[in-house]
């Protein structure tokens, strides 16, 4: 199940393109989120969450963990935790260690950028003869999910796209970001008008997933928190979805709920005054 490895990737990088902002997550938010695979609606689960190191006030923490459960983790365990470090008055990107583990392969990696020299060292823990510095392309780069739950902030009309860098490993993803349409759907969390965005891969020769064909989408609730509320990874051997089922706020906005109320059908900025819903 690659999409579990993947996921993890997307589950921590539509960021970039405003990365010159401070980092969309603010202390204290998190996400879960269900993710399904096929037959198993239950096959795991992504949680993101943002908190200020006590020791770096000036910096912004955020952890993802992805695994699997239930009779998905029987056929398949994976387990995987990551931590990005942002610099909170540049919104940069300076750090991300990784992990994971299966029954056969485990992986333990950090990614350090260095953006005067224009540079990233990928450093290998395990297979240190994996390590290298290579030279780091125009924008500022993030990692995957960390580039979805971006987007949550860009407002884009229908039809129009954004560039991204994004971070897997020691690759980077030229990324441009499509609003192709909205789309009402149902979570545990309730009902929600979203936009669809879409990455594709334009600016080069296809790689990693997207040269095996698979497809993103991402659908952002179209209310005043722009919530994620779905992602889903196509391949050409089938599809995962992950879906979020949990949100807690900002501790400055934190509430007595946790889970926010549903977009109204409807509801939320329209581009020109336009629809969706004719």
């Amino acid at each position: 199940m690659r999409f579990f490895r993947l996921i993890s990737f997307l589950g921590l990088s539509i960021l970039a393109a405003w990365a010159q902002r401070p980092a969309t997550l603010q202390p204290g938010e998190v996400f879960t989120y269900s993710v399904g695979w096929g037959i198993f609606g239950g096959a795991g689960e992504i949680k993101i969450a943002a908190d200020q190191p006590p020791t770096q006030p000036d910096q912004l923490r955020i952890t993802t963990t992805t695994r699997t459960r239930g009779f998905a983790h029987t056929l398949y365990a994976f387990d995987a935790a990551s931590e990005s470090i942002f610099d909170l008055k540049t919104g940069r990107l300076l750090r991300i260690a990784e992990k994971s583990a299966t029954e056969s392969k485990q992986t333990e990696t950090r990614l350090t950028f260095e953006y005067q020299a224009r540079t990233f060292r990928y450093t290998d823990t395990l297979r240190p003869a994996r390590s290298l510095t290579l030279p780091l392309p125009a924008g500022e780069p993030l990692d995957l999910i960390n580039c979805l739950l971006q987007t949550r902030t860009w407002n884009l009309p229908l039809g129009e796209h954004r560039d991204v860098l994004a971070v897997f490993d020691d690759e980077l993803y030229e990324l441009t970001v499509y609003a192709e349409s909205y789309d009402e759907i149902t979570t545990p969390l309730g009902t929600f008008k979203t936009l669809v965005l879409v990455p594709k891969m334009e600016k080069g020769p296809l790689k990693g997933m997207f040269k095996r064909g698979s497809t993103v989408r991402v659908w952002i609730s179209q209310d005043e928190r722009h919530l994620p509320v779905r992602f889903k990874v196509d391949f050409r051997f089938g599809a995962g979805t992950a879906t979020l089922t949990d949100y807690q706020p900002p501790l400055a906005a934190a509430t007595s709920t946790k889970k926010p109320a549903a977009s109204p059908v409807g509801a939320g900025p329209q581009p020109n005054g336009s629809n969706p819903h004719p």
